[in-house]
């Protein structure tokens, strides 16, 4: 049974809104970061890097930047920036990119269900990236990045999505990038009635996307629990932002590889060592992305191959193993090019499908010698493997679009 409550939302005003909402803060590194906050005063990127507000001197994980965080954030709440529901509500958030709509439920999590593994996760965490979302949820005393979390699809909760769909949205506005963002509260008490309890109906709900963003959240409401001695499990700090997205909405793109060098081979040698796994025909000049399960796209010395995996390999039943982020690896990069640890290996990159093919070719022609076009890992295999208490391999899905922050901010008390 999965606790998905209602919350008391602080989010900024409609007018606002285009304003304020902005990218991860992890898609960013400091400089673009600072570039993009600078640009723009009110959006949120100021408050979820905030270093980008001091010196360059001071280190990111300076405790100055997250009390620079939180004051910004208590100055937008006070100078009207951001107003606070009256009440709790869920709220219906679309996103559409390339015409594609993306539709899901903001709401908070219970950080029980995300210990006692009803939400599953699929991949593993580092602690030192859990650390500074740790400090910035426990200064701010907010959770301000939705984590993505992905459910079986739900007739009831789609009925009311469309229902609010079909109205006149609280948001409405097309960032920069082309991504439409549409809102709708969902007050009516018969409505919240019903999405909680259909909720409550699933012994499953997924993470997408926010891993990390998870386990900080988490690790901060069981700290609260500590600091409190006596809690009731009501409090709002048992509970972390999200937003959940029934499966048939989602869209993976592919995560590609490229690699450093043929691991001392010649084209021949590497050409007829991949051929032991896999087939291999030579495409040409045109850019080619895998169509199916199993297939690959490589692009070696200018010319572009389609590979596909033999049948001893599509024979693999194992939920990680059967992935074709494993195949490539376990077949390919592993034992021809000698990639042991692709977490860790210097002679490996990984390029998110929302960069194209063409940046593989860059790639194959400036710092790297032969790329992969990756066939997306699908939905249904990531609920396997967490459903089967596994991890996958490092960088097997890329979501689009990205959720924006700052439309949604969950306090802690």
């Amino acid at each position: 049974m999965a606790d998905v409550k209602p919350f008391r939302c602080v989010r900024p005003t409609p007018e606002l809104a285009p304003r304020v909402a902005a990218l991860p803060y992890d898609v960013y590194n400091r400089a673009e970061a600072k570039v993009a906050a600078l640009a723009e005063p009110l959006s949120f990127l100021n408050i979820d890097r905030a270093e980008s507000n001091l010196p360059d001197d001071v280190d990111t994980y300076d405790p100055r930047v997250y009390a620079k965080a939180k004051e910004l954030l208590d100055a937008r709440i006070a100078d009207g920036t951001y107003l606070t529901d009256a009440e709790e509500c869920y709220y219906v958030y679309e996103l559409i990119m390339d015409g594609r709509s993306q539709t899901g439920i903001v709401a908070c999590a219970s950080i029980d269900d995300y210990k006692n593994g009803v939400i599953k996760k699929h991949e593993n965490t580092r602690e030192e990236k859990e650390q500074d979302r740790i400090r910035h949820v426990d200064t701010c005393n907010a959770q301000t990045g939705p984590i993505f979390l992905a459910y079986r699809s739900e007739p009831l909760i789609a009925g009311i999505m469309d229902a609010h769909r079909a109205q006149e949205p609280l948001y409405a506005f097309t960032a920069d990038d082309g991504i439409t963002h549409n809102v709708w509260r969902v007050s009516d008490a018969a409505e919240v009635a019903a999405i909680r309890e259909a909720f409550e109906r699933m012994n499953a709900i997924y993470i997408a996307d926010g891993h990390h963003r998870a386990a900080s959240a988490v690790k901060v409401g069981f700290k609260r629990r500590e600091e409190a001695g006596e809690y009731t499990g009501e409090e709002e700090f048992n509970y972390f932002l999200s937003v959940l997205f029934p499966e048939d909405c989602l869209m993976i793109l592919p995560y590609n590889r490229v690699v450093r060098d043929l691991n001392g081979l010649s084209r021949e040698e590497f050409l007829a060592a991949v051929e032991k796994h896999f087939t291999i025909r030579e495409i040409g000049k045109e850019a080619y992305a895998p169509s199916e399960k199993a297939t690959f796209g490589m692009f070696l010395d200018d010319t572009w191959y389609a590979l596909a995996a033999k049948e001893e390999l599509t024979a693999i039943t194992d939920p990680v193993a059967s992935l074709d982020v494993s195949l490539l690896q376990d077949y390919l990069l592993g034992p021809v090019l000698g990639i042991g640890d692709p977490r860790v290996d210097k002679r490996i990159d990984f390029i998110g499908g929302i960069r194209g093919l063409a940046e593989l070719e860059k790639r194959a022609h400036s710092d790297m010698k032969v790329a992969f076009a990756m066939y997306p890992t699908q939905i249904s295999e990531l609920f396997a493997v967490a459903d089967a208490g596994l991890l996958m391999p490092p960088k097997s899905t890329w979501f689009e679009p990205k959720l924006r922050s700052g439309l949604f901010i969950h306090k802690l008390s």
